[in-house]
């Protein structure tokens, strides 16, 4: 049997390839797909299906890239919208591997038609591929569709659950379609593997075996980034109708200062973006950028890139699955190179936390800006006086963040509050300072704290 999970980083994306007998099947595969094909052409397998298991929203498949290229069919779930591509999967299924086979088993609950698919050998059930139904330590979010739909669909996800899912049996190994920081869950685990067993007896959610303290629970509404709506309609026309991946041109320093009206401005450099950076940058660093792209970056604006070196392909990759194809460029020999051609920069100031307590018992009135989200605040502690305003939100909120006060910002590590302190610089903010190590730092040194945790 051939297996391979192929995580896409950043997104915590987990595609899957299942094979037996040299036939393979691929399962929610991310746009950029020649992954799946070298996988199959070192193994000697042909590629004889793709299976979606639901209308992704926060990245786009490559079903329709991946079927032009190795001949494979595709068969897509959530039949009651109008994919422009592939074959609805049809409840019971049977899709032959070799000596194995896998069935579609409809989900419900996330979305309105998800598929789950469970790999059998003689009838037994090994491995079933949940989509986002069931993941490690959560289930999928359900709020997607709107609030007026969410209570039905947590009543779906519980029968999706509890009547399909853990009949498997304990034995059986669960495959997402996500792991640990991904938008799609609120609590992933971050158990690489897992099993029914595992989440019958450790998954929070399925403790709530009463269905409607299950639904009570389940029906929430959660954050959603701006850019899903782009992903909910692409993903429905099939990637294959997109521009290729771009290959980002090389801009000497004159050129890239020519292309910058217009444009937006990426720096995914992690910790030389305080000390210089083009003027008007967005800072968010090469690890982040699947994570917070979506929130602040434009798709009908030209993307520029700075990145540390001369690589920026990890960069274009994470841009390119979220469907930021318009990357006009890169800056050439990075900012560096933008130093010796001796055009402008402009700095963000970088405090310790000892520098900063020093600030605060000279008397300085300073107004500290802490861009945690909630739930990281309800899990931890918090610094007294300082005002929460979680990222995501920074941009509808900057009416409260005062321009002639020094302005101190805290995360948890500082690498979000570099990325508040490049937007608020962008609209003016002048007296800025990021505290380095975050809340981190703050809680290693003897500093008042205001309890939030839950008694």
């Amino acid at each position: 049997m051939l297996f391979e999970r192929i995580e896409s980083e950043g997104l915590a994306h987990y595609s899957y390839l299942i094979g037996s007998d040299k036939e393979a099947a691929v399962i929610d595969p991310r746009r950029d797909v020649q992954v799946y094909l070298d996988i199959a052409n070192r193994h000697g397998y042909r590629i004889r299906y793709i299976l979606e298991t639901h209308r992704n929203e926060d990245y786009l498949v490559g079903s329709a890239e991946l079927a032009a290229r190795s001949g494979a069919q595709v068969w897509h779930a959530d039949r009651q919208w109008d994919y422009q591509y592939g074959k609805a999967t049809r409840d019971n299924q049977e899709f032959p591997l070799g000596r194995l086979m896998l069935s579609a088993m409809e989900t419900p609950g996330h979305t309105p038609g998800s598929f789950s698919y469970v790999l059998r050998e003689k009838e037994s059930p090994l491995m079933v591929f949940t989509g986002d139904c069931l993941f490690a330590g959560e289930v999928g979010r359900v709020d997607l569709l709107g609030t007026d739909q969410t209570q039905a669909l947590a009543a779906d996800l519980f029968d999706s659950i509890f009547n399909r899912l853990l009949p498997l049996g304990d034995g059986t190994i669960v495959l997402p379609a996500h792991g640990a920081g991904s938008v799609c869950g609120s609590a992933i685990s971050d158990r690489l593997y897992t099993t029914i067993g595992l989440e019958r007896r450790l998954n929070p959610r399925l403790q709530y075996s009463d269905k409607a303290e299950f639904v009570k629970n389940v029906a929430r509404d959660l954050e959603k980034p701006p850019y899903f709506a782009q992903m909910e309609v692409a993903n429905l026309a099939g990637t294959a109708l997109l521009p290729r991946i771009p290959d980002p041109t090389p801009l000497s320093p004159h050129d890239f200062n020519i292309s910058m009206p217009g444009s937006v401005i990426l720096d995914t450099r992690q910790q030389s973006f305080g000390a210089a950076h083009v003027p008007g940058s967005i800072s968010i660093w090469l690890g982040g950028v699947s994570s917070f792209a979506g929130w602040f970056l434009p798709y009908d604006t030209p993307v520029l890139l700075v990145n540390e070196t001369d690589d920026v392909m990890p960069v274009v990759r994470q841009l390119v699955r979220m469907g930021y194809d318009n990357i006009a460029g890169y800056l050439s020999g990075g900012i560096l190179a933008w130093h010796k051609a001796g055009f402008d920069t402009e700095s963000v100031n970088m405090v310790s936390v000892p520098q900063l307590c020093r600030c605060l018992d000279s008397g300085e009135e300073a107004w500290i800006l802490d861009v945690r989200s909630e739930e990281e605040l309800r899990e931890s502690d918090s610094i007294p006086g300082a005002q929460n305003i979680h990222i995501t939100q920074i941009l509808q909120h900057t009416g409260e963040i005062p321009k002639d006060r020094r302005v101190f910002v805290f995360c948890g590590s500082g690498l979000r509050s570099m990325i508040a302190a490049s937007l608020l610089q962008q609209r003016g903010w002048k007296n800025l300072s990021v505290v380095l190590g975050g809340f981190s730092a703050w809680a290693s040194v003897t500093r008042p704290l205001t309890s939030k945790k839950k008694a």
